[in-house]
């Protein structure tokens, strides 16, 4: 899978795959190890993913209480 196309939707599902994989004893013990970087990178990637999206909404809900206060000020002159 290519990481330019990741989403985080992509990198959950594959995260539960590889989860699936090794619980159930289908992954030998040669990939072991490269399952077990994989789900450790894509990991990385969706709290990257979601720290990311957290201050995107928090900036967003910022501004619109902004804008709502400067409104309300507006409304008082």
């Amino acid at each position: 899978m290519a990481e330019n196309k990741l989403t985080y939707t992509k990198a959950i599902s594959e995260l539960e795959e590889i989860v699936k994989e090794i619980e159930n004893e289908d992954v030998e013990v040669d990939n072991l190890l490269e399952k077990v970087k994989r789900a450790s990178f894509l990991i990385k990637y969706c709290k990257e993913k979601l720290r990311n999206t957290e201050e995107e909404v928090k900036k967003v809900l910022s501004s619109l209480e902004e804008d709502k206060k400067a409104s309300s000020k507006d409304e008082d002159v």
